[in-house]
């Protein structure tokens, strides 16, 4: 005999779902919110390009923030690398990564201005870049060891939450111990001869240091790929990252891989450091914080957990980041749209995260915390 609605049985009584709540109430809100992003960015972008000639901003300077923008994503994609190894292997977001960025960047000063001053930096400049290198990355590496060791390790079997939280107070630890010890104002960051001045091709003009940002990010980008995906330990971080208690029975040493994860996070942000040094001229006790939320929307982006996934992030940040302020804002006559950049950082973040959590190259899925 079949059963009315409402009709009970042994599990208690059957509640029949009203038509509201048959909807898909969250596919419909997110329908919503992409066909009003797509006509607000439309309008702006369309306002923008058809202003009158003699606002109008030619193509040159389009292409001039276009390899602005590569560069800066270069530096991101190196930082988002440290973020997306350490989220691979361990599933939890180092937060510090930023301050070890810092670290290795603010430490480089003191050999470049030393450096400057008794002309070693521009009679020398190979030698020179080779020595301030060195040194970031040995310090952002040993800043990133020991955090593993003295505040991640003993969490590492915590609740997610638990590691989160030390990792922003060991990041507002690190900069405020610089902030004591060096100050708090910013320094300009000297730059050798050798790649002062900028090159023109065409009518596109583009900072010599720019070369230098995109090629190196680009070879230890390429770099660390084949390391992961041919040697003997980029094969244990792989399995690590798959499944960590499997692989320990397999006989790897996990503790092993998780440093030599952090090394390598740490020098790639010692590299990115002394290149965001240079293109920018400065460095802060803060100036790890913008650039770190940066590399990490970047890494969310592409697909946090993925090597290619942060390259692509921080490229795409980066064009997005430069071309993007004034591609929304100059239709509207906005006073100085580059100022507005970090809002381009944090709405795309909010937005991968409604619409793809797992990012370009991720399953599109959000990672059950």
């Amino acid at each position: 005999m079949s059963r009315r609605a409402g009709a009970t049985d042994a599990a208690g009584p059957r509640r029949t779902l009203g038509r509201l709540e048959r909807l898909p109430l969250r596919r419909i809100v997110r329908t919503t919110l992409a066909i009003v992003l797509v006509l607000v960015v439309g309008g702006a972008i369309y306002r923008t390009l058809t202003l009158p000639a003699g606002e109008r901003l030619d193509w040159s300077f389009w292409a001039n923030l276009a390899v602005i923008g590569i560069a800066l994503g270069a530096v991101y994609a190196l930082i988002a690398l440290g973020y997306t190894l350490v989220y691979g292997i361990l599933r939890m977001i180092n937060f510090a990564h930023g301050e070890v960025f810092m670290t290795g960047a603010f430490v480089s000063y003191f050999f470049a201005t030393a450096y400057e001053k008794s002309g070693f930096l521009s009679r020398h400049p190979v030698e020179a870049l080779g020595i301030l290198f060195a040194s970031a990355m040995a310090v952002s590496t040993g800043i990133a060891v020991l955090l593993e060791r003295v505040a991640y390790r003993p969490l590492r079997n915590s609740p997610r939450l638990v590691p989160l939280i030390t990792a922003i107070g060991a990041s507002l630890f690190l900069q405020n111990t610089f902030q004591g010890f060096f100050g708090s104002e910013t320094r300009g960051y000297p730059r050798p001869d050798l790649l002062s001045g900028s090159l023109t091709i065409g009518s596109v003009s583009f900072d010599k240091v720019d070369i230098v940002v995109v090629v190196t990010a680009a070879v230890l980008m390429v770099a660390l790929q084949l390391f992961v995906r041919r040697t003997k330990t980029g094969r244990a971080m792989r399995a690590v990252a798959e499944d960590r208690e499997i692989a320990s029975l397999m006989g790897i040493d996990v503790d092993r891989v998780v440093v030599i994860t952090f090394v390598i996070g740490g020098m790639l942000a010692g590299v990115a450091g002394v290149l965001y040094s240079l293109a920018f001229g400065q460095v802060s006790a803060t100036m790890g914080f913008l650039p770190g939320i940066a590399a990490f929307t970047a890494a969310v982006l592409g697909g946090i957990g993925s090597i290619p996934g942060a390259a692509l992030g921080g490229l795409l940040l980066g064009i997005a980041e430069s071309v993007g302020p004034y591609l929304l804002l100059s239709g509207v006559h906005a006073p100085s749209p580059f100022e507005l950049k970090g809002v381009i950082t944090f709405s795309v973040l909010v937005l991968v995260l409604i619409f793809r959590p797992g990012g370009i190259l991720g399953t599109g899925e959000a990672d059950k915390v």
